[in-house]
């Protein structure tokens, strides 16, 4: 089996060992170098402050632990998910599964809200066999059979999957599973895009979640559906007397992603070309704003179907809407959350819903109602986040130093290569 770290490239690294014994080395733990965490999603290793020295260790999570039967043919996915632990068996500052754990832990503990979440994934198969028929019934039976064998690996991975379709781009498709409570919502979605790559593989084909295949191409979003119990376990999300029908706690949750969102998207749309998405009328995201069923603002509410209050109130969410696969779940939940709890600290007040199209406002009119356009490239996104004191505070000291290295080192590892060659390497990447 693997026993796997999540990286800030939403990667999965790690070391097979034996699966005889391995709850015993699950408690041992495994050496693993600091350095590793600045490997990026090419392989090179981008500027880093650990050099050849020191040692860390890989713990893995029983919890995550899963076993997955694709058929005969091709072997087992038996994979482990792994916190990372210094020498004395505290959690690694630059661990950002810990920092996830510890940011959910906060949430409970400050404002009594607990996170319900979901990652709604969309993918593109590598083959030209599907290039259109956008939504269609033929579209979907091109790839019953893998649909079948990724819904059914998903369940052995103790997922609930909801919906499996055909999206809009060339050979895309989109997968979404049932909310998960906590850590599990980021463990299950970095598992989700592992087994997709195997179910690929395993039918002789590839898939990729990259951002974007070209510049005039459709793009692979991944929209985080979130909501909220209180400390009774009742929902806490909805109030239809207030702003956007969110409840107080929940408005100023999402009053502070949006506030301080250009100051972390870097964290959530972390690659060179997540920026060409993050455009008006991609059906993304373009500004900081909260969209009344707008599949075009950064945060998102979504319809209700349910006819009762206390049915709606069990089914309301916000979607958020500019992470990318280039993302680390962890890191990415991470980050919201952060952001959620500084606008509950802040008291901010829910933000008024948009209903018109953004891009005919200029920036000042923007600036006049809280609002402005997000970064156009990673490197201006990077100097917001290198600038951000506040987002320095959500983590432990040095991280997003780190991170900000990581990134530009993967920046650097692009230099000379053509457009063409960057949405390359992307597909390949991811």
């Amino acid at each position: 089996m693997m026993a796997c770290v999540a990286d800030f490239s939403g990667r999965l690294r790690g070391k097979g060992i034996p699966t005889l014994g391995r709850h015993e080395r699950f408690a041992r733990g495994l050496g693993w170098t600091p350095t590793n965490i600045q490997i990026t999603c090419f392989d090179s290793i981008a500027e880093t402050p650990f050099g050849s020295f020191g040692d860390v260790v890989m713990k893995p999570d029983a919890e995550t632990e899963i076993n997955v039967d694709l058929g005969e043919a091709v072997p087992r996915e038996h994979i482990v998910l792994s916190d990372i632990h210094q020498g004395d068996g505290t959690a690694w500052p630059f661990c950002i599964r810990s920092a996830c754990k510890t940011a959910l832990a906060d949430l409970e503990a400050e404002a009594g809200l607990t996170l319900f979440s979901t990652f709604e994934h969309e993918f593109m198969f590598k083959s030209e066999a599907d290039a259109s028929f956008s939504y269609s019934l033929r579209g979907f039976r091109k790839r019953k059979a893998f649909g079948e064998m990724f819904v059914d690996a998903l369940r052995q991975a103790g997922m609930t999957p909801d919906t499996f379709l055909r999206e809009y781009g060339d050979q895309q498709y989109e997968i979404t599973v049932e909310p998960e409570v906590g850590i599990r919502s980021a463990d299950q979605a970095t598992l989700l895009r592992e087994l997709a790559h195997a179910c690929a593989a395993a039918m002789g084909e590839q898939v990729t979640f990259t951002p974007l295949r070209s510049l005039a191409g459709i793009g692979n979003g991944v929209h985080i559906h979130l909501s909220f119990r209180d400390r009774e376990g009742q929902p806490a999300t909805y109030d239809p007397a207030l702003t956007g029908n969110l409840s107080a706690k929940a408005g100023s949750f999402v009053a502070g992603i949006l506030k301080y969102l250009n100051e972390f998207v870097a964290i959530v749309a972390p690659s060179a070309i997540s920026y060409h998405r993050l455009t008006p009328h991609r059906w993304s995201a373009a500004f900081n704003n909260l969209g009344d069923r707008d599949r075009e603002a950064a945060v998102r509410i979504c319809s209700l179907s349910a006819p009762t209050e206390a049915g709606k109130a069990k089914q309301f969410n916000v979607e958020f809407r500019p992470t990318d696969a280039a993302a680390s779940p962890h890191f990415a939940i991470a980050a919201l959350v952060r952001a959620g709890l500084q606008g509950i600290r802040e008291g901010l007040a829910a933000p008024e819903p948009t209903r018109e199209d953004l891009s005919l406002l200029s920036p000042e009119a923007l600036a006049a109602r809280g609002m402005a356009r997000l970064p156009g490239s990673l490197g201006e996104a990077l100097d917001n986040l290198a600038a951000s004191d506040t987002v320095r505070g959500w983590f432990p000291p040095g991280l997003i130093d780190v991170y900000v290295a990581h990134k530009r080192g993967e920046l650097a590892a692009l230099d000379g290569k053509t457009e063409e060659e960057i949405f390359a390497a992307y597909a390949h990447a991811y």
